[in-house]
Parts: C-alpha cells; structure tokens; sequence
C-alpha cells in the first residue's frame, strides 16, 4: 500500500533529522521525504499536522508468557499491548514454558507473532538449557531460527567455568549475550532493596551488592572471552560506575533500565502494595538519580519496559508471596514522556534511548526512519493525555500507574507501512 503522512514532526535519532516534513511509504518501506516520487498515488493519507512521527519504539525486553502462560497473557495480547504503548519491536524473554531453549519453540514464538501480525517480535533465546544455568544451550541453532540474543535471564549459572563457557561458545560465533547480574546467594529470599523500606515493612532485603558482585564477575569473563554483551535491568548507582569503566575501557557492552526503575523507588513500597513487588527491586533514590544521569549521558542506551503481565491472583497475596513484576506495554510512550516533563531529557534524547539505541545494542534491523528502511513509526499527539487503563490491552492489569494522567497519546502505530494500531 502506498501511504503518505503528511505535515508531522518527523524526529528521527538516527539520522538526525528533526524538522515538519511529509513522508511516503510504498510497499512498506520509506521511499521518500519532503517530496513525493514521481508518479507516487497515494492509497492513503495520514494528517499528521501537530503530531510527532518517530520510529517505532523497540524494546528490549517484554515477557510475552506464551507458550505456557496464557492466563497472564498471549503472544496476541500483549503485542497488541506494544502497539497501543508505541512500540513496534520487542524482544521476547526466554522464561517461557517450555523455555526457549530450543528451534522448535523459537519457531512457534514467531509464528504466532506473525499470525497476530501485531508488533514485531525477535526472541531472545536461553544461554542455558531449561534457563538451569548448567548447560549451554544450543545457541548456533537457536540463532538460525530466529533468535537475535541469548539471556540466561536471573538465574545464575552453576560456576563461573561454566559461564566462561557459554561466553566462549558466543564469542567464537559473534553471538550477543543479554546478562542480568545479580548474585542468588546475596539475594536469596529477599523480597526488596536492603534499606528503610523493607525493615519498616519486615521484608528481607537484597543489598545493592547482590549486583555488583555478579556484575564484577560477568564483567571480568566478558573481558576475557571477548563477548559482546548487553547488561540489563540495572538498578544501582555502583552498578551504573562499573559499566562506565567497562565501556572507558573499551568494552563492547551496553545496558538497559527499566522504565519504571527511572521514575519509582523503594520508597513506594511504604502503601504495602504488592503492584510494586518487583525483581530486581525498586532502590534508592540515590540509585534512581544515577540510573537518571547513566541514561541522560548515554552510559546507559537504552530504556526497556521489563514488562511482566500477571493474572490478578498473582498479586493478591501479602507483598512477600505475590509474583514480582510490572505490566508496562499499554502505556511504554506516555510513561517514558513523563521523562521529558519533569526535564530528564528532552524529546529526541529520549526517542533515541527509546529506538536507535536499543536497536544499536542487539544489532536489530529497526529503529529509524531512513529511505528503504522497514515503515514502522509511531505517531503521536503532545497535546493531549493518557488516562492509563483507558483502554488497556495485555492481560496483565498489574500496574501501578493505571489510572494516572500521563503526557502524550499514540495515535498511531505503524509495521511495515501497515496501520496495525490507532487510537479510539
């Protein structure tokens, strides 16, 4: 289908461009800008006066819970979910059931995704079989089916011969590992970050340390092996001071936070809600602040959702029986836009730790608009407010932040030069 936005504020990270422009889409990819083709007869037309066109978001990391998990959500849901929240790529976590550790269920993933023909999905495959942290999965497999990375997810391996291993075995095929750090042992039965908080609430903590000290032993056998790694969900000022030095070394690694983990911190705990129960933990204030500087200065590319969706029993129980998690799709664009109203960052700085940059640490063939390149854009409207919740699409209600007034609406959610999503 030949489409032409005309008259929005193209803001493209990658490219540099920011300016009120036209586009046009043929076949679904850009074929021009500013000026139609010759003999380009538009099907469809967008009036985007006002709004602001952007790539589509690409996330990092959102769980899908299929296979194995369809009461807290589905392939269909929670990519329609991506699609009202702006994003048009995610990558899919492994903790699936069976785990995704294999061809077979890497296969399924994307075929149901394309049968949703939602967002794009690029699956993350398991570094280990059954995610057990023992063997190393097969990766090369893995890669030909489709997987874009491997995470092992917060399960540690076994030993750290058996991490060096699996980085090894990544390296020799130029493959990308996806690490969280967090050391089991330090964090073992804690439910929040070791401060205030948790002594008020009578939880057991887990101390900052529990990522330093899994980070510092990643960060070594990264050295060593040669890997190309991205470190993500970070949540400590320490953490964010060891990336540094890893990346002012010469590194190649990069990270993510989570979105939420830039606007809560464990401060949020003291209403006893379980909706705030999360792994790794929401921290300080300290530690927001340094994730928040870590993201302005680029130390930190990329901004992912981390969303979780749960039935709503998951979360019903006392704050140290329910299932960690948040439910972050719906609203991954406004939320991220209250970034840019408290003055973090201003919009294209955000846009590009929201496409290019997380696009740039997998190495994925998305993130900007460029002629040629897959149409997938996100249109959007600064005048106007989210109501979170209204509508909301995954099948995971557990969010803290439904029923807050947030900066900014998608209006539309372009893949392949395809209207996949438009607000009611």
């Amino acid at each position: 289908m030949r489409i032409c936005i005309l008259g929005g504020r193209v803001i493209d990270p990658a490219t540099g461009l920011d300016r009120q422009t036209d586009l046009y889409i043929d076949q679904g990819r850009f074929v021009a800008f500013g000026t139609a083709p010759a003999g380009f007869v538009a099907e469809q037309t967008l009036e985007a006066h006002g709004l602001v066109i952007a790539p589509g978001l690409v996330d990092l990391a959102a769980s899908l819970r299929e296979p194995g998990y369809g009461r807290k959500g589905s392939i269909a849901t929670e990519t329609q979910a991506a699609l009202a929240g702006g994003v048009t790529s995610l990558c899919c976590t492994p903790d699936t059931k069976p785990v995704l550790d294999s061809a077979t269920v890497a296969e399924l993933v994307q075929d149901h995704a394309r049968e949703a023909k939602k967002a794009r999905v690029f699956p993350l495959g398991a570094l280990s079989q059954a995610l057990a942290g023992e063997q190393v999965a097969e990766l090369v497999a893995l890669r030909e089916a489709g997987c874009v990375a491997f995470s092992n997810g917060l399960t540690e391996f076994g030993s750290a011969r058996n991490l060096r291993r699996a980085l090894e075995y990544a390296a020799t095929f130029d493959l990308t590992v996806v690490l969280h750090s967090q050391d089991q042992a330090l964090a073992e039965g804690g439910r929040a970050h070791e401060g205030a908080a948790a002594n008020f609430l009578g939880l057991a903590g887990i101390p900052s340390t529990a990522e330093t000290v899994a980070l510092a032993r990643q960060l070594l056998l990264v050295e060593e092996t040669g890997v190309r790694a991205h470190f993500t969900q970070l949540t400590s000022a320490r953490g964010v001071q060891m990336i540094e030095e890893a990346q002012a070394r010469g590194l190649a690694v990069t990270a993510d936070v989570a979105l939420y983990q830039l606007i809560l911190t464990d401060e949020s705990l003291y209403g006893f809600s379980s909706l705030y129960h999360v792994q790794p933990p929401l921290r300080s204030i300290s530690d927001r602040e340094a994730l928040r500087s870590a993201v302005q200065r680029g130390v930190i590319s990329a901004i992912a959702s981390h969303h979780q969706p749960h039935e709503a029993d998951a979360k019903r129980a006392p704050f140290g029986e329910t299932e960690p998690g948040i439910s972050s799709l719906d609203i991954f664009l406004p939320l991220a836009l209250t970034l840019v109203q408290d003055g973090l960052l201003d919009l294209p700085t955000l846009l590009q730790r929201l496409t290019q940059g997380p696009a740039q640490a997998l190495q994925l063939p998305v993130g900007q608009i460029s002629q040629g390149a897959p149409a997938d854009l996100v249109i959007f409207d600064l005048q106007t407010t989210t109501v979170a919740g209204e509508p909301w699409y995954s099948k995971g209600h557990n969010s803290p932040f439904i029923g807050h007034c947030l900066p900014g609406m998608v209006r539309y959610s372009l893949v392949n030069g395809e209207i996949r999503y438009q607000a009611e």
